[in-house]
């Protein structure tokens, strides 16, 4: 009898354990079938409307006007008046160089025209001209008097003292910053001692494939997005398209964008150049999906569940889709559809969704 008491009570634990067990498994069940059928996603109302067509590429900005500034004659540096990146105005005296030497010719040049002046009054007095009245005196006489007196060489040699002078100064030839400057204050100057940039303006050079030649025109805009910059976008206008298609069959473009201060010589940005290209079925890029290695796209049916629709993707810019409905699989998309944009990347035929906002 006490055998079989224990024997009962065994078994109805068992029984108790199987049931719970049974339950859990059960109730996992669900919450795993709840789970996978809630699918949250976000629609759009599919429209016609103005597709913007792109043509993406990578450029180079360059400053629109540069200047490689040099000394005539190499010289001691005697100081260097602006640093890189700093801004000049057009004249401003960017170097010197040790002129010493230079104002000690224009002193001996200045002195040799003072002889000079009192040689040719000698020479015009021994012609018997009067030596205060120049004017009466022939040109072909006049000329004549200032060879003998050295006059005429003296002028030249003091136009070209100043001019010497003038050489140890280094000025901007126009409003910009300053680049390139390796030498300072008491260092021999070079043949290449600094580049000035205005870069109020910038271009960017970039190409595209031969068969996109057609969709560019002159003042087209164009969006430059610098790298380092985020998603910074600066709006330019193209300014010459090269007529001639080089051997990796793409052409050269060039466009201009203004600086807002941040763009520098040199950095290097994407360009997009945009076109309307008319009213078209246009979704975001989230949109449209992969299924049986085609594009579709998902729309809500009457039934309130997900259905597909395979699509061609007829054009495509940096965030939408120029869409139409694939005839080959038989496929029909019309203005006023609701299309899911998002949550779509695990739905199938028949899904259950739930639109959220």
């Amino acid at each position: 009898m006490k055998y079989s008491y224990i024997l009962s009570m065994l078994m109805t634990g068992a029984t108790l354990l199987s049931c719970q067990s049974t339950d859990n498994a059960l109730n996992s069940d669900d919450r795993v079938k709840t789970e996978v059928d809630i699918n949250e996603v976000r629609v759009d109302t599919l429209r016609f409307k103005n597709f913007m067509r792109e043509i993406i590429s990578n450029g180079r900005l360059a400053a629109d006007r540069r200047s490689v500034l040099s000394f005539k004659a190499q010289g001691v540096l005697s100081s260097v008046c602006f640093g890189n990146g700093e801004r000049v105005k057009g004249g401003d005296v960017i170097a010197r160089l040790d002129d010493s030497q230079a104002r000690h010719e224009l002193q001996q040049a200045e002195l040799g025209v003072a002889k000079a002046d009192i040689e040719l009054r000698d020479v015009l007095i021994g012609l018997g001209y009067a030596a205060d009245d120049t004017l009466s005196v022939p040109a072909d006489i006049m000329r004549t008097a200032k060879i003998r007196s050295g006059f005429s060489d003296a002028h030249m040699a003091l136009a070209s003292a100043r001019r010497n002078l003038e050489a140890c100064l280094l000025r901007a030839p126009f409003s910009g910053k300053v680049a390139d400057i390796k030498k300072q204050a008491s260092e021999m100057s070079e043949a290449e001692f600094c580049t000035v940039l205005d870069d109020s303006r910038l271009s960017v050079e970039f190409s595209v494939l031969e068969s996109e030649y057609s969709f560019l025109s002159k003042g087209q805009p164009v969006v430059v997005i610098p790298y380092g910059f985020g998603d910074k976008r600066m709006s330019g206008r193209i300014t010459s398209i090269n007529p001639r298609i080089d051997s990796k069959g793409q052409v050269a473009v060039t466009a201009e964008v203004a600086n807002d201060g941040s763009l520098v010589d040199g950095m290097n940005a994407r360009v997009i150049v945009r076109q309307d290209a008319g009213k078209r079925l246009v979704v975001p890029k989230s949109a449209v999906v992969i299924r049986d290695n085609m594009e579709v796209l998902f729309k809500i049916k009457n039934n309130g569940k997900a259905g597909w629709t395979y699509v061609d993707v007829e054009m495509a810019n940096d965030s939408e889709y120029a869409v139409n409905a694939n005839e080959e699989r038989n496929a029909q998309l019309e203005e006023g559809d609701i299309v899911i944009v998002s949550g779509n990347l695990n739905l199938a035929e028949d899904s259950e969704v739930v639109i959220v906002k």
